[in-house]
């Protein structure tokens, strides 16, 4: 086992039944600029994915839109078939160029979605299936319908939803059991604190998209900076653990296209804040978020 490994950051089991490594990986990051197109650099992003198995990162979280397709292409490429991982991929969002993204929710474009993700990643059976966003533009109970059609098919195990609030939640529930929430979340984000609770709650798996942001706690001098100098760590690092520390839902999957910065992230895996250093983290934190808001 290498000295840094993820295993560190603890476990969670997804769907009640898949245990994972709770620090996992963000695959946006792989493609080219704009998420779009292939890597600048496809050897290095190869060699990164090939590089997640050893650092003990077990779950991977992709989605037909980065590229598109070009994730979950790579992800194949390098990691397939797959043993001891759960590769979870997202669908719902299409693309018009570099940094576009337009939300798509029609039953058929959905089914479409999955058969393609399916063939791009080599599998019969996605282990975790995540709407990327509810498409406003087509009633939610359509696209939880085929959602729930679908797993019945067996062609997705577990589901999740991203970017939603308590209630589509719990509307979603009447179709399926929600694994996973996917929201933006970070130390000082923190737009989806009653969906945490809520997931925290009901063992719902939380991925929170952005979870390194520190904004200004991360200049010289403050609270996170003095918090990192003291462990020996970078401000991302500590942000990082601070988030693990939020909640034992907590599944926090940064992104990288690059071996280096991936192996500094799965360092943060080792952090172990003390209670105290947590909560003047977490005040800190909170008082940028009310601050910015």
């Amino acid at each position: 086992m290498s000295a840094i490994n993820a295993s560190q950051s603890g476990t969670f089991k997804v769907g009640g039944d898949i245990t994972v490594n709770r620090l996992g990986f963000g695959a946006m990051r792989i493609t080219g600029p704009g998420i779009w197109d292939e890597p600048k650099d496809r050897a290095e992003a190869l060699a990164m994915l090939h590089r997640l198995p050893e650092l003990g990162v077990n779950f991977i979280d992709t989605a037909d839109s980065y590229g598109p397709g070009t994730s979950e292409n790579l992800i194949c490429e390098a990691l397939h078939p797959y043993k001891g991982l759960l590769i979870a991929t997202k669908g719902g969002l299409v693309r018009g160029g570099p940094d576009k993204w337009t939300p798509v929710g029609r039953p058929e474009y959905l089914e479409q979605a999955v058969k393609l993700s399916l063939r791009r990643l080599k599998v019969e059976c996605i282990d975790l299936w995540q709407l990327h966003r509810i498409d406003p533009k087509t009633p939610r109970e359509e696209q939880f319908g085929v959602i729930a059609d679908m797993q019945k098919e067996g062609v997705i195990r577990h589901v999740g939803l991203s970017e939603v609030s308590v209630k589509e939640i719990e509307a979603a529930q009447k179709f399926f059991t929600v694994a996973t929430v996917q929201n933006r979340y970070n130390l000082i984000d923190r737009t989806s604190e009653d969906v945490l609770d809520y997931c925290t709650k009901n063992n719902i798996g939380f991925i929170p998209w952005f979870p390194l942001a520190a904004g200004d706690l991360a200049k010289p001098g403050s609270v996170l900076d003095n918090v990192a100098h003291k462990m020996k760590a970078t401000p991302s690092q500590v942000a990082l653990a601070w988030v693990l520390k939020r909640s034992p839902v907590m599944l926090p999957i940064p992104g990288t296209g690059k071996v280096k910065h991936l192996e500094e992230n799965v360092a943060a895996a080792s952090i172990k804040l003390s209670d105290e250093d947590f909560r003047a983290l977490d005040e800190a934190g909170r008082k940028a978020f009310r601050k910015e808001a």
